[in-house]
């Protein structure tokens, strides 16, 4: 019985997570596919309203912001409930 409690209590008193450190679960906005091709599909609405007559100006930006907004909703999702422990990514400054 004593092994058994002896036993209980070093489960549950050894951390999860032997290192301390924990990664983050998204990525850089820069690195993911997601906004490359949000930047891609924003210039193609802009370059086909400069060539074509039938998509006005109003229509484009309209459709720009409805994409620029999607992806802004879609990266919240991500980064919800993720904490930033800092990485060794060059492009994450912390300035403290």
């Amino acid at each position: 019985m004593t092994t058994m409690e002896a036993t209980e209590r070093a489960r549950t008193s050894t951390p999860l997570n032997v290192s301390g450190r924990t990664s983050d679960e998204t990525k850089l906005s820069l690195k993911t596919t997601e906004f490359w091709a949000m930047a891609g599909i924003i210039a193609a609405i802009l370059v086909a309203s400069a060539v074509s007559d039938s998509l006005g100006d109003v229509r484009a930006w309209t459709l720009v912001a409805a994409v620029g907004i999607g992806y802004m909703i879609s990266r919240g999702l991500a980064k919800s409930g993720t904490k930033y422990t800092g990485g060794e990514d060059s492009l994450n400054h912390d300035d403290r």
